[in-house]
């Protein structure tokens, strides 16, 4: 006797359905294995800070990330709201070749929106999606200690360098991870505010994506992702590379194919992969669930910057 089972168009629809949702999970599972332990510093920042989908799309996707053995770890910068906040208070911005010039009065600003107002919406929104996360600045433990920054730029006129004070701008000249050891071991998520302490116990305000570089180099991560508003780095004919060497890299900056705002990210990036890190990345924030792509599917989403072409390989 036999028994002959049918299906509607309905169920066989649902059913494959079902099964694409299974691959997908299988297509992740090599990813999950490979990472599974190690530490993924992740600079948050651009247009996914300010749509309410991409915020709860980048909590989600950090809850799962730590779920799955992962340690996330996350820098965050805060431009768009520092700028409002000042405005609102009638202190004027000043930038010098897109740096901001952080008076004592900025630098009271600039702590109470990253460190406060920020972070702390930060942390919130992933603790209420099922995370555990703890947010620090640089100052606390000493996590980032930094002296002034002095950019130095050449005066045509007097055919001599000239040192532009910006103020209390930091670079950094170490990180301690300490805390972020202890806050992993005790199952936290770190969510860090880019602001260190100086020399002379003065607060700094430092880039996201150096702070965001530096410490995935003392953590010895796996891999550093810069989350931005473009697609990642695109060649001379605007076509996004989505695999570059160090030498490729390098070739780009002279002949100032990389340039601008992608200069410091991806100088970021090769510092980075000069400490140990095993993989960099600039991907597109804009893009849903942008992190769960890039990491976990092979095609990925932006672009990976490797030490050695041999390295341009999934994972």
């Amino acid at each position: 006797t036999s028994v002959v089972i049918s299906f509607s168009e309905e169920s066989l629809n649902k059913m494959q359905k079902l099964i694409y949702k299974a691959e997908i999970l299988l297509e992740s599972l090599p990813y999950i294995k490979n990472f599974y332990g190690k530490t993924i510093v992740i600079k948050y920042g651009g247009n996914a800070m300010i749509s309410d989908e991409l915020k709860e799309n980048f909590a989600l996707d950090i809850v799962m990330m730590k779920y799955i053995g992962i340690n996330p770890v996350v820098v965050h910068g805060g431009g768009p709201q520092i700028d409002k906040t000042l405005k609102a208070l009638g202190i004027k911005s000043k930038f010098v070749e897109g740096q901001r010039v952080t008076s004592k009065e900025t630098i009271d600003v600039v702590e109470m929106v990253l460190g406060g107002k920020v972070n702390k919406e930060i942390v919130s929104l992933i603790n209420r999606h099922g995370g555990n996360a703890v947010g620090i600045t640089g100052k606390d433990g000493d996590l980032i200690l930094a002296k002034r920054h002095k950019k130095v730029k050449h005066s045509p006129e007097t055919d001599r360098p000239e040192i532009i004070d910006l103020g209390l701008v930091g670079e950094i000249t170490k990180v301690n991870p300490g805390i972020l050891e202890t806050l992993d071991t005790g199952g936290f998520i770190s969510v860090i505010a880019p602001i260190g302490r100086g020399e002379n116990g003065e607060t700094l305000n430092i880039n996201a994506d150096f702070v965001a570089a530096q410490i995935a180099s003392a953590l010895e991560a796996e891999k550093l992702i810069l989350m931005t508003d473009t697609e990642g780095v695109k060649n001379q004919a605007g076509k996004l590379q989505s695999g570059l060497s160090r030498k490729n890299t390098s070739d780009m900056i002279r002949s100032k194919v990389i340039r601008d705002g992608m200069l410091p990210k991806v100088n970021c990036c090769l510092d980075a992969l000069k400490s140990g890190v095993h993989k960099t990345h600039i991907i597109d924030g804009r893009v849903r669930h942008a992190l769960l792509l890039e990491i976990f599917t092979a095609e990925g989403i932006g672009t990976q910057i490797v030490e050695k072409a041999k390295d341009l390989k999934p994972a």
